[in-house]
């Protein structure tokens, strides 16, 4: 299971016109901005929404953890559904319905149909995978496919910063209601473009195959459960411990019927020949470990301790954003293209390894600057981690969901990938967390707290670097001399 055929297994609509490749691509960048805006203009604005509806700030994070959770369960079947009725179809649908939860959000005088809202709005999870797959159908040539790729996917790891800092100025001036609207009103341009400028495509086998909804309702308990439980976990102390082993119990049974299900269906979602194929478990073990060794370390402790008036900086929210999630984004956002062509041009492996090192390396660095007095470090490794993970890493993990899906199937990876994704995530506020509160002292200026999860991260990344090498090799994705 390679690459070699997912270009070919692809169809075009009959009667569609000719592609200009430009016009495609900035119609999937807006559809991946609109998504991003949903993903992260809002946290600068949660304690707004708290203090305008009167809620908590545990009910405000389940309407966040609502938004990730159901992105996450829409993203394991959508892109194979694309296969099935149309591409095009499908992700201008997920943004009409985006926008709608935006609307719905953006109307909520209570904390309930803010959660409404953003489930809504999680119909959008697969965006980002779902674009490649397009790009994929129309640019065959592997170092300008590489090349767009990571301009699309470096998107994902946030609008160069200023969706979050835009997201503070509008709730600060005009309340988090301002924030919704915006998002509705790119979502909207987003779900026009898509309509207009793209064109339709499905798998080469749609017409004989159909959607295996048992299957994917098993699938969506069996990650539910999982994600839930993570979240739950995540709250440590507070957590309900029975409840996230209850679930975590739901979730493997679940998997292991859908397994069953799977082999007996004669159109099941993702044949399980697949998932014994290190095409498929070895990318998503590899996506997992990576996103737990690295995701709250950049998105949680780094700016957390940016913050932190006893054992860091003190800084406030906004500056600790200018210092260390602008210059990530940044970084990320200036070398995914080139990270893309290297990977059609040197190997996916080969780059995907360089960024994992880099990753595991930088967070090794951050290590040394929870203990230097020093802004500038602070700085530096912020930029090193947006280049060696979200610029390179991120991207080749993304990339290789694609190149790698089976042809019959081209939607299948890219969704499971997807998942690993958020499971990763999920996994890494649990298990960092966790490590960095239990070696926590009770010095209030002491960073072992933080040292020990960076420590976990590092390990977690290692791990990730050994498992990148059962990942097979996409040939028909890079260039050979």
């Amino acid at each position: 299971m390679n690459a070699s055929s997912t270009g070919s297994a692809t169809a075009t609509a009959p009667g569609s016109r000719p592609v200009r490749i430009w016009v495609l691509v900035t119609a999937l960048l807006v559809a991946c901005f609109a998504f991003q805006l949903n993903a992260s203009m809002l946290s600068p604005a949660l304690k707004n929404v708290e203090d305008s509806l009167g809620a908590t700030t545990a009910e405000v994070g389940l309407t966040q953890t609502a938004f990730f959770t159901s992105a996450a369960l829409f993203s394991l079947f959508l892109p194979r559904l694309g296969d099935l009725v149309g591409r095009r179809r499908v992700l201008a649908a997920m943004m009409v319905l985006m926008a709608v939860g935006c609307v719905v959000a953006a109307l909520a005088q209570s904390v309930p149909m803010l959660f409404a809202g953003r489930v809504i709005q999680g119909v959008s999870g697969p965006t980002v995978p779902l674009c490649l797959i397009m790009l994929r159908n129309e640019v065959h040539e592997p170092k300008r496919y590489g090349t767009l790729l990571g301009v699309i996917t470096a998107v994902n790891g946030g609008i160069a910063g200023v969706d979050s800092i835009a997201g503070g100025k509008l709730a600060d001036h005009y309340g988090f209601h301002s924030v919704f609207w915006v998002m509705a009103v790119v979502a909207a341009l987003a779900a026009v473009l898509v309509a207009v400028l793209t064109p339709e495509s499905t798998a080469a086998n749609a017409a004989e195959t159909r959607m295996d909804w048992p299957g994917v309702a098993i699938l969506v308990v069996s990650v539910g459960a999982a994600l839930i439980a993570l979240n739950e976990a995540g709250k440590l102390g507070d957590a309900n411990w029975p409840l996230v082993a209850a679930l975590a119990v739901v979730a493997a049974a679940a998997f292991a019927v859908f397994w069953r299900a799977e082999d007996r269906s004669s159109h099941p979602l993702v044949a399980t020949r697949h998932l014994r194929q290190r095409s498929t478990w070895a990318l998503l073990l590899t996506t997992v470990l990576t996103m737990t060794g690295v995701f709250a370390v950049m998105n949680g402790m780094i700016p957390a301790f940016a913050q932190n008036a006893d054992a860091g900086f003190g800084m406030s929210a906004e500056q600790s954003a200018w210092w260390t999630l602008t210059p990530y984004a940044l970084a990320g956002l200036a070398m995914g293209p080139l990270a893309g062509r290297l990977a059609a041009t040197l190997g996916y492996g080969k780059v995907l390894r360089f960024g994992l090192v880099g990753s595991a390396a930088t967070v090794a660095l951050m290590l040394v600057t929870l203990q230097a007095d020093s802004r500038a470090l602070l700085l530096v490794s912020s930029i090193l981690i947006g280049v060696t993970y979200a610029g390179v890493a991120n991207i080749v993990l993304n990339g290789l969901g694609i190149v790698l899906s089976p042809k019959e199937g081209p939607g299948v990876l890219p969704g499971l990938n997807a998942g690993a994704f958020n499971l990763g995530a999920g996994l890494s506020f649990a298990v960092l967390f966790a490590v960095q509160t239990a070696a926590a002292p009770a010095d209030k200026t002491s960073v072992a707290g933080y040292s020990a999860g960076m420590i976990a991260g590092v390990v977690l990344i290692a791990a990730a670097f050994v498992t990148s090498f059962l990942i097979p090799k996409p040939v028909t994705a890079e260039e050979h001399a």
